[in-house]
């Protein structure tokens, strides 16, 4: 379709990027700023480039688009790139923030200013490939590379325990993935290829789709992250630098979402069918658990973290009910979330760059010295509790209708959650921006130019997909349309080889 490799051109641009980051030498002050400003148009550029990919793709088709294969590995592994209506979306919410996120580091990093800038551009490159490739290895190449320029955000640039947080992310995170790399194996010489469009078609036997879609499960659950594997979430966000929260809360933990929609629906539907009941009783639980764990959470970046995990439940809940409903709205409460949460962090980088804490005991009476932040920070809370009218609400609601046409239990259950949200949110905010204004605050100022430059196009889009989702749902119909429609093909093949290996088939005249 692409008359130039426009795919790896996105991919590998903040790259070049970084290169020339690195060759800059010195540690002075004008290295810093052009470090800053080769991130900020390298960034910009990929944006610039995304949209234009965003802007050709053909939304009626399921076929993936833009693809490029070349011969790479041993014959066998081959580099093949491709997007489609399912991950499109996250290619462009990922070039979306990249930006907004070296915007928001501008003045709040000044300690190695080129490395850190190298590591965000590279972790760009490394997301954008994970959700781009069409080989099971190259996937997993990008999907475990992102761990690295994370683990170094964090562990350099980040908070007093850094270092225990940083370990405990990766070792997490590398044990569920170890499972997947296994499973990988099992699937190459069961198939032959590492294909993934060859393997979404391939029937695999029914005892490998458990051991495999277990596996799969290990990896993804830790990065959505689902409960009980969500303990090192919290500790990630509170040590972690604004810029570093905003990642790993809008686009690290959607890759495991992303994996389910790619790998474990198409490729193991047996497997998914005879475990949805366990992914529906995590999800409920994650919905309600988290939700109460973050009404007693004294730190600002903690209760959002909570949030995001209990946020994810719907999804997880949406996805694996394989309704038209509950795919469209988890991939679209994905994204709605990469905006909403990603924005509540930069919130809580505002306060935190100019009182340096975020102890929510430390806030009060906001609104007197801050109408303006106060009044952004109202816009996302209530698109994280899920106001009609708001992002927050349209990816809610259809999770929660899918489910409900597969499990009304569950659906009952999670709305609890709904209710929950609206608790924490607006509790942290009446807290934080009402009340009387505390002494210590007086001096407080309202957000800059710079500061409004990165709220604004957030503001826009949570309110705008609130109103109108058609862009982000209509992306991805056809797509989940055929996903669903294969899924339950398969489904039917399998009861059917069933039923003729009993001789219960009816005879063909």
């Amino acid at each position: 379709m692409a008359s130039w490799p426009i795919l790896s051109v996105t991919t590998f641009l903040p790259l070049v990027g970084a290169l020339f980051i690195m060759l800059m030498g010195g540690e002075d002050e004008a290295v810093k700023r052009n470090a800053r400003w080769v991130a900020l148009w390298a960034t910009l550029i990929t944006l610039a480039v995304s949209l234009l990919i965003a802007w050709r793709f053909d939304p009626s088709s399921a076929e993936f688009q833009f693809v490029e294969r070349r011969p790479w590995l041993a014959g066998t592994i081959m580099y093949h790139m491709g997007v489609d209506g399912i991950s499109l979306p996250f290619v462009i919410l990922t070039t979306g923030l990249m930006p907004i996120c070296i915007l928001a580091s501008w003045q709040a990093i000044q300690t190695r200013v080129k490395e850190y800038m190298v590591a965000f551009l590279v972790l760009e490159t490394l997301m954008i490939g994970t959700f781009s490739s069409l080989d099971l290895v190259l996937f997993y190449l990008f999907f475990e590379g992102g761990l690295i320029p994370m683990f170094l955000i964090i562990g350099v640039w980040g908070g007093p325990r850094r270092v225990y947080a940083s370990f405990k992310f990766f070792l997490y995170t590398l044990l569920g993935s170890v499972l997947m790399l296994l499973a990988i194996a099992a699937i190459y010489s069961e198939a032959g290829t590492t294909d993934i469009p060859a393997l979404m078609r391939h029937a695999f036997p029914l005892n490998l789709q458990k051991w495999a879609w277990l596996a799969f499960f290990a990896s993804f659950a830790v990065k959505m992250p689902m409960w009980p594997v969500h303990t090192w979430l919290p500790d990630a966000h509170v040590e972690a630098p604004t810029a570093g929260s905003v990642i790993l809360a809008a686009i690290l933990l959607k890759m495991g979402g992303y994996g389910f929609l790619r790998f474990s629906l198409p490729m193991f539907p047996d497997a998914s069918v005879a475990f949805a009941p366990l992914v529906f009783a995590l999800s409920v639980v994650a919905i309600i658990y988290t939700s109460l764990v973050a009404l007693v959470q004294e730190d600002m970046k903690k209760l959002i973290a909570y949030s995001s995990v209990a946020h994810m439940g719907f999804v997880t809940m949406g996805i694996f009910a394989v309704t038209t409903q509950g795919v469209a709205g988890g991939i679209f409460q994905m994204i709605s979330h990469g905006l909403v949460s990603g924005a509540l962090f930069l919130c809580v980088g505002v306060v935190y760059d100019r009182v340096h804490t975020r102890e929510i005991a430390a806030y009060g009476g906001l609104v007197n010295r801050m109408p303006l932040y106060a009044a952004v920070f109202m816009v996302f809370t209530l698109a994280n509790v899920g106001l009609p009218g708001t992002s927050g609400f349209i990816g809610e609601f259809l999770a929660l209708i899918g489910t409900f046409r597969v499990n009304t239990w569950v659906a009952t259950f999670a709305t609890l959650g709904v209710i929950l949200s609206a608790a924490y949110a607006l509790w942290l905010y009446r807290k934080v921006i009402f009340g009387t204004l505390k002494p210590s605050l007086a001096a407080i100022r309202d957000l800059g130019p710079r500061e409004i430059l990165i709220f604004a196009p957030l503001v826009i889009l949570t309110i705008w997909f609130g109103i109108y989702p058609k862009p982000v749902l209509d992306m991805s119909a056809a797509s989940v349309t055929a996903l669903i429609e294969n899924y339950h093909h398969a489904l039917g093949g399998t009861k059917a080889a069933l039923l003729g290996s009993h001789g219960l088939l009816p005879e063909t005249p």
